[in-house]
């Protein structure tokens, strides 16, 4: 890409409010030098384009926004390159556009770390929830991050307090890879009081924006945001949210796209997991997840199963269905005699006394004056 192409695009990212697909359309059509010149001369055809970038077309910062991704060492994407992740933003050919008037692949983003975002798109999980997140919602978030990153999936957040801050955490505490994907320009760091994590992110990770630099989050920006954490990945996992919610919004958008949805259930009484009891219990497609390798088997290769979780075993696993009678015919304190044991069990005495015989080699049950009782684990009768 040229310095002259590099410019055409901050300009044309910054010059009609994100996303706009028919910019998109121009750029195709007769390439991104004479789109935005197009746009500067106000030679248009398109009415509603003309409009969308009446406000903003006489603003050329370009020179400047590039000068503040160049010191942040950032790069700006466009479709054109390498790591343009094209495979997983057109899911958005898809979308219902009538119902999602947002449901467009970005125009260009803006990008910061050194995580190649074609490689993360191939392999990642959202994890996402409230703001004001209780401790177990906190704790479900980093143990979750915490497993995917050890089972090498990226984890893709917002960069929020309270779940997203949670996740970006504890996969940089593993030395994972996470995205944070802003509403606000790269170099302005949102919320303030996650500076020093996004700049961690953008250390290790990739910070994402479709706005250019200096640009200020709003609502708007939020919920066009959430189409693109869902769109990066395979997954999209509620960890604790609401029953409105930033959260909810993006697991819609992963629904839209044709991604897993998820939800990590929550106590009844807790106002903050009220948004994913929603979701299991509305949404039949969703997923009910609780350990990082759930996520896994759905966003991971053909054939990367879950593994069962381990449980606990008792003592007369494995017993034959005769066995099992024998043995619970005997009473829990105290003993009885082969003719009780077989009135009990319902079996014949000579049946009895052979099933008896086997307990004892496994060491269940122990025979004392002429009577039959159970031995505990702990070797007392």
């Amino acid at each position: 890409m040229t310095e002259d192409e590099r410019r055409a695009w901050a300009y044309l990212s910054r010059v009609a409010e994100a996303p706009n697909p028919r910019i998109a359309v121009l750029v195709e059509t007769m390439g991104v030098l004479e789109a935005a010149e197009r746009v500067r001369r106000r030679d248009l055809p398109d009415a509603k384009l003309l409009s969308a970038t009446e406000a903003r077309h006489g603003i050329d910062c370009a020179r400047e926004d590039l000068e503040v991704l160049d010191r942040l060492g950032g790069r700006l994407l466009t479709p054109g390159d390498e790591e343009w992740p094209a495979t997983a933003f057109g899911s958005f050919d898809g979308v219902d556009k009538a119902k999602r008037p947002q449901g467009y692949a970005p125009l260009a983003l803006w990008v910061v770390g050194p995580s190649s975002l074609v490689e993360v798109a191939a392999r990642a999980a959202a994890l996402v929830g409230t703001r004001a997140a209780s401790d177990y919602g906190e704790f479900a978030a980093a143990d979750l991050a915490a497993g995917l990153v050890e089972r090498d999936v990226a984890v893709v957040s917002g960069g929020a307090y309270g779940i997203d801050g949670a996740a970006h955490r504890a996969a940089l505490s593993c030395d994972g890879v996470t995205v944070a994907v802003v509403a606000s320009g790269v170099d302005v760091p949102y919320p303030s009081g996650h500076s020093a994590l996004l700049h961690r992110v953008a250390r290790h990770g990739v910070v994402v924006s479709e706005y250019p630099p200096g640009s200020r989050p709003c609502r708007r920006h939020f919920l066009a945001r959430n189409r693109l954490i869902a769109a990066l990945s395979g997954a999209t996992v509620v960890v604790e949210a609401g029953i409105r919610s930033g959260a909810a919004n993006t697991a819609a958008w992963a629904k839209a796209l044709g991604r897993n949805v998820c939800a990590v259930p929550g106590p009844i009484t807790s106002a903050a997991s009220v948004g994913c009891h929603e979701l299991l219990k509305n949404d039949k497609g969703a997923h009910l997840v609780t350990r990082a390798d759930e996520i896994v088997e759905l966003v991971g290769n053909y054939g990367e199963l879950a593994a069962e979780p381990p449980r606990p075993r008792s003592e007369v696993d494995g017993l034959s269905p005769e066995e099992l009678s024998v043995y619970e015919a005997l009473p829990g304190r105290g003993s009885r005699s082969v003719d009780q044991i077989a009135v009990a069990a319902g079996m014949p005495e000579t049946d009895v006394i052979g099933q008896l015989t086997m307990l004892d080699i496994r060491g269940l049950v122990t025979q004392q004056d002429g009577e039959w009782k159970v031995l505990r684990s702990n070797g007392q009768s």
